[in-house]
């Protein structure tokens, strides 16, 4: 029975029941006070759902009860979020509607009337609300959406569980579409009251066919539209068909052998597919295969080429996979037809004439059999014999014998023995031999040079053997005095004797013997052989001598010794005549008798007796034998051996030049016999170790090899040279050159001005050459780099500049540079100090310097001065020595080079006081220099000067100025102009407010302007700029272009306030004992000068903090001069002079900006200083406050 079906019982019950309950709370007609009533519902779970009540008495309370729980009159039901009454109270609508049902609204509903005055107490029939749940899920499994392996024919256990559901759903399963009908299933509750689970079980066999199909379990109830699915992909493996060989051709099995033979072999189906192997014989042969899963095919291919013992062989062809229950075969067995690999010929085929022949062919094994037959050219010849044999790989071997006489016209012929067959009718084999029939020679002669015709050594002579006729060809040998001629000789010998092969032309055969005739050829017998025959001839040879040997009475000679030597000539033909000379000195010597020698030939000697000395030794002794009739002549010779002590050879150097750091050589040439046994070197009475050292090296040679010389290496070395004969000595100078090296440099060099000085290099060098000195002046400009004035000396190892009249403008940085050719060149830097008064720095004609004198200020006074040597400062008060031990004074003084300052320090600033007029004093050895510095009130500023225009734009004007003395205190500036016919004037701020330069804008383009500049601090406003000097600006045309103006000048004139002239001001710079770094750049940020020649120079204390000078530690001794000569170096701090009564270098920042003053610009500079420590009291300029009210009232200009 199907699941649908055991399910159907449960839900009819619940469906009778459903329906009595309705027909038991609802009776036939409406009872009387409801015009509308509740009805039984059913509801899918998420719907919404009514209960509908109609009232007749619209005014009585009505509420609705749920499974016995009263719901309450308040139309939006508390505790109920989902439940409300619709409809219209007034009306008697009180219909219930619940939102989104769930399991939770399944019960049994009732309308409920209260009592009222218009009628009495209702209460509706009971109605139940059913509501269905659907099932959410299903379990499966196997698990869904996975690929499930199974086998075809067995048998295997699917479940299928479904979520909880109301009511129980109906669960079918189905495999390829196809519905399972083993199935069962078991109802079971779920996880709350009122809900089902159900779990069906299926037995399934599958089939080969249901391979790659769904098994699909569908579930299905009243609360779902459609039955929902799960599912999973069946894999059933099941094995493939049996293959199935593919033969080419209707002769199943029949092969020819060296046939190539492709046998597919092909298996339908099976999951997987088939795996193919080939067999023969049951060994496997090949097991590669292929698949096409398209077609679900396995195919394999056997390649083989024929053989024939594969005759009867078994090809079988396998297929199986893993669920096979054994393994599929298909097999074939080879028939081979096969020719015979090969024929032969058993026998020899060379015989004497007029003897019988007798040879077998024999074939190699044939299937089928072949016959055998004779051929002797083109004529058929009879076989006696014919026989037939079981072969290999099931063949046949067939064999002939055949007997005939040799003649000798049948010499050469070609015997054959051929096989054929019907099966073979297409291929003839063949076998062949060629008949050697033997008979002699007939005739044998030589032909060459006649006998009794001289031949000179050396010449080449040939012979030839000729013989007609003969099988074998005759070998024709050749003997040279009954022994036999070959070709076998040593590498080195020279080739004498070529013997050629024997060679043929019709029937005479021919051996040719070439020759070079030597001494033992000389009445030599040549005969040429052939088997019996045989012929001979004489040659008659003239040589030099072969050997001409010099024998000595002694070997070992010393000078003084005689030596008689004896020349010995071998043999010849015909006589020589022997002669002496000793390196190409005739000798006269002794002859002796000839006699008889080799090769039928003639020996001479001869004697020469000899005086040896040491200049003999290795000279050559020639023996010369002469033969007048050849025009020939052979020599050796005895090489002197004389043994002698060592003697130093003319060529022997005496003096080696070096370069320190680099290597020497001190050559030996000594001439000894025998060679030196030791060469000892000694060097300052120091002998030096044979086996070398770590600078020096003994060569075979006896030469001395230094390495890393030094200058400490020059001097003499003494060589010892030393054999078994003696000894000799000999003195080698080493001469060391090395670069030169500066050794004294007075620096810095001093003169007065106006004086004569020499400045002095003294090197200690090698060599020392006459031009080696050279001087150069270091500094930027090529003027400065002249020394044309300057006298150069050199003498020695010293070089001198003389200066004559010493000038400010010759004080700087020399270089000394000293080349004597040895790299590198040395070049020492010095510096000359010219010695001068001192110079105060006068920026303008008068200082002012701005304090509040309320005595609770301080001020500082700066005085600064050049010169040479160092300068003490003196001040005074209104012409008054000022006394400094007054504790409301401090002076510090600082030295850096020839730049010298004081700063006076007065606390508590007094305006009754103080407020004087201040002298600085500054006084060396040469004279003394002053300046004057008034200390005056805080006050307005004083005007700014220079005004000028430094760009133009048809709309703008870019502006420069020169700020003034801020009286004190901070002061910014603003900008008054009007343009030409416009009336009124325009002011605009300079921003920000320290600013010197600034851009106007908003201006009208080929328009005249006329612009003023003002200051002012909180005390007021300053005069206008330049002494209320307008500056005129016509701004161009849009058509014009823009930039610097070319007609508008500054209002002012350049300031000429020192007086000094250029080359004064340089002078002042260079001078200077040390490197003086100015540490500072040039700002124009702080309005603290003017430089008007009517206006005083003004100092304020409002942003000045002292910058002490570094201490000798603090300054780099490689960072040079700064200024106009920056790339010399010196020692820092030769004559530095400080008072050590302020705080460590470094204790209030930054002393000076110290940058070098032009005669155009002498005047402190204008950096902003800042006082990092706070030792100087703030004065009233320090104040933020710019508002005059909010000022001290001794600021209000109230105290002077």
């Amino acid at each position: 029975m199907a699941l649908g079906t055991m399910l159907k019982a449960p839900l009819l019950l619940l469906g009778l029941l459903t329906e009595g309950l309705a027909q038991l709370a609802i009776p036939a007609s409406v009872p009387r006070g409801f015009w509308a009533l509740p009805e039984n519902l059913t509801v899918v779970e998420g719907a919404s759902v009514e209960l509908r009540c109609g009232v007749s008495t619209p005014g009585s309370a009505v509420q609705w009860a749920k499974d016995g729980l009263l719901l309450g009159p308040d139309p939006r039901i508390p505790g109920f979020p989902r439940y409300r009454l619709e409809g219209d109270p007034a009306r008697g609508e009180f219909h219930l509607h619940i939102e989104a049902c769930d399991l939770s609204d399944d019960a049994e509903y009732e309308c409920q009337v209260g009592r009222s005055e218009m009628g009495p107490e209702l209460v509706s029939p009971r109605v139940i609300l059913s509501v269905l749940v659907p099932p959410k899920l299903l379990y499966l499994t196997p698990e869904a959406g996975t690929m499930v392996t199974w086998v075809a024919g067995q048998e295997y256990v699917v479940s299928c569980l479904s979520g909880d559901a109301k009511p129980a759903p109906d669960i079918t399963i189905l495999l390829s579409g196809r519905t399972i009908s083993d199935i069962s299933a078991n109802m079971n509750e779920g996880s709350q009251q009122k809900l089902f689970t159900v779990e069906a079980t299926a037995r399934v066999t599958p089939q080969s066919s249901d391979n790659g199909q769904l098994l699909v379990c569908e579930a299905s109830s009243p609360a779902l539209e459609a039955p929902i699915k799960a599912s999973f992909t069946v894999n059933v493996l099941f094995p493939p068909g049996p293959p199935v060989i593919e033969w080419p051709g209707l002769d199943e099995g029949h092969v020819r052998a060296g046939q190539s033979l492709e046998l597919p072999c092909v298996a339908q189906g099976g999951n997987p597919l088939a795996t193919l192997q080939w067999l023969k014989n049951g060994q496997p042969v090949s097991t590669a295969w292929g698949t096409e899963h398209t077609q679900a095919v396995a195919r394999s291919v056997l390649v083989m080429t024929v053989r024939p013992e594969d005759h009867g062989a078994r090809l079988s062809c396998e297929a199986h996979n893993s669920v096979s229950a054994g393994t599929q075969e298909r097999s074939i067995m080879l028939q081979v037809t096969f020719p015979p690999s090969a024929i032969t010929i058993l026998g020899s085929a060379s015989q004497v004439e007029n003897k019988n022949v007798t040879l077998s062919c024999v074939s190699k094994s044939s299937r089928p059999r072949v016959l055998l037959r004779w051929w002797l050219g083109w004529r058929q010849l009879l076989p006696m014999e014919e026989t037939i044999m079981d072969g290999l790989h099931g063949g046949y071997i067939s064999m002939s014998n055949l007997t005939f006489l040799a003649r000798r016209e049948d010499n050469g012929l070609t015997l054959t023995c051929e096989a054929f067959s019907e099966a073979f009718t297409k291929e003839t084999f063949k076998k062949s031999l060629t008949l050697n029939i033997k008979y002699p020679a007939q005739k044998l002669w030589i032909e060459g040079a006649p006998e009794g015709q001289k031949l000179r050594a050396g010449t080449r002579v040939r012979l030839v053997c000729l013989a007609i006729g003969g099988n074998p060809e005759p070998s024709l040998t050749w003997y040279k005095d009954s022994r036999t001629v070959t070709e076998s000789r040593l590498p080195q010998e020279p080739r004498r004797m070529q013997l050629g092969n024997v060679e043929k032309s019709g029937s005479t055969f021919s051996r040719e013997l070439v020759l070079v005739t030597g001494p033992s050829d000389n009445q030599a017998k040549f005969t040429c052989k052939a088997g019996q025959l045989s012929a001979s001839t004489q040659l008659a040879v003239q040589f030099p001598p072969t050997n001409v040997t010099i024998l000595a009475n002694a070997s070992a000679l010393r000078p003084g010794d005689a030596l008689n030597l004896t020349c010995i000539s071998v043999s010849s033909n015909p006589p020589v005549n022997l002669s002496w000379d000793k390196e190409g000195e005739r000798l006269e010597g002794l002859a002796a008798l000839p006699r008889r020698a080799p090769f039928r030939g003639s020996a001479a000697a001869r004697s020469v007796l000899l005086q040896v000395s040491s200049r003999d030794h290795g000279q050559r002794v020639t023996c010369r034998a002469h033969s007048a009739e050849l025009r020939e002549t052979v020599s050796s010779f005895y090489r002197l051996n004389v043994l002698y002590r060592p003697e130093f050879l003319g060529e022997q150097v005496l003096v080696v030049t070096a370069v320190e750091q680099g290597e020497a050589l001190l050559p030996v040439s000594v001439s000894a016999n025998p060679a030196p046994e030791a060469f000892n070197w000694t060097f300052r009475g120091y002998r030096l170790s044979p086996a070398g050292g770590p600078r020096h090296r003994i060569l075979s040679s006896g030469a001395l090899h230094l390495w890393n010389v030094t200058r400490a290496d020059d001097g003499l070395y003494q060589l010892h040279c030393q054999n078994s004969e003696g000894t000799a000595e000999a003195l080698l100078r080493l001469d060391v050159h090395y670069a030169p090296t500066i050794r004294a440099l007075q620096d810095p060099t001093e003169v007065n001005v106006g004086g004569s000085v020499d400045i002095v290099c003294t090197v200690d060098a090698n060599p020392i050459l006459p031009g080696m000195f050279s001087w150069e002046r270091l500094g930027e400009d090529e003027e400065d780099q002249s020394l044309d004035d300057m006298e150069k000396i050199s003498k020695g190892p010293t070089g001198r500049l003389r200066i004559h009249q010493a000038k400010l403008a010759q004080a700087g940085a020399y270089q000394c540079i000293v080349d004597n050719g040895v790299a590198p060149p040395a070049r020492g830097l010095v510096r000359l100090v010219v010695r001068f008064a001192p110079q105060v720095e006068h920026p303008t004609p008068l200082t002012k310097v701005a304090a509040a004198g309320d005595s609770t200020s301080s001020a500082t006074l700066h005085c600064r001065a050049r010169g040479v040597p160092n300068i003490v400062f003196t001040w005074t008060k209104n012409g008054v020595p000022l006394d400094l031990q007054d504790p409301r004074y401090t002076e510090h003084t600082y030295h850096q080079g020839g730049v010298h300052s004081s700063l006076l320090t007065i606390a508590n600033v007094s305006a009754a006081q103080d407020y004087a007029l201040f002298t600085c004093t500054a006084t060396n050895p040469l004279g003394s220099d002053q300046t004057n510095i008034q200390l005056v009130s805080i006050s307005r500023p004083d005007p700014p000067s220079g005004l000028k225009v430094v760009s133009l734009t048809p709309h703008s004007v870019e502006l420069e100025w020169k700020p003034g003395f801020d009286g004190g205190l901070p002061q910014r500036f603003y900008i008054r102009y009007e343009a030409l016919g416009t009336p009124g004037f325009h002011y605009v701020d300079v921003l920000p407010p320290q600013a010197t330069t600034f851009t106007l804008t908003g201006l009208q383009p080929s328009t005249r302007y006329k612009v003023w500049l003002l200051a002012s601090n909180a005390l007021g406003d300053s005069g206008l700029a330049d002494k209320g000097t307008q500056l005129p600006i016509t701004t161009p045309g849009l058509d014009q272009p823009s930039g610097e103006p070319e007609d508008q000048l500054p209002t002012e004139p350049p300031a000429g306030v020192s007086g000094k002239t250029e080359a004064e001001s340089e002078d002042r710079v260079r001078n200077e004992y040390e490197e003086s770094q100015w540490t500072g750049e040039q700002d124009t940020r702080s309005s603290t000068v003017s430089t008007t020649e009517a206006e005083p120079y003004y100092r304020s204390l409002r942003d000045f903090s002292p910058q002490l000078p570094p201490t000798q530690e603090e300054v780099s001794y490689s960072r040079g001069f700064t200024g106009e000569d920056e790339d010399m170096a010196f020692p820092g701090h030769l004559y530095d002079e400080v008072e050590r009564t302020y705080p460590p270098s470094g204790a209030w920042g930054p002393l000076y900006d110290e940058v070098q003053m032009s005669p155009w610009d002498l005047r402190w500079p204008e950096d902003a200083y800042q006082d990092p420590r706070g030792i100087y009291d703030r004065v009233a300029g320090d104040l933020d406050t710019l508002e005059p009210d909010s000022l001290p009232f001794e600021l209000r200009g109230h105290l002077v």
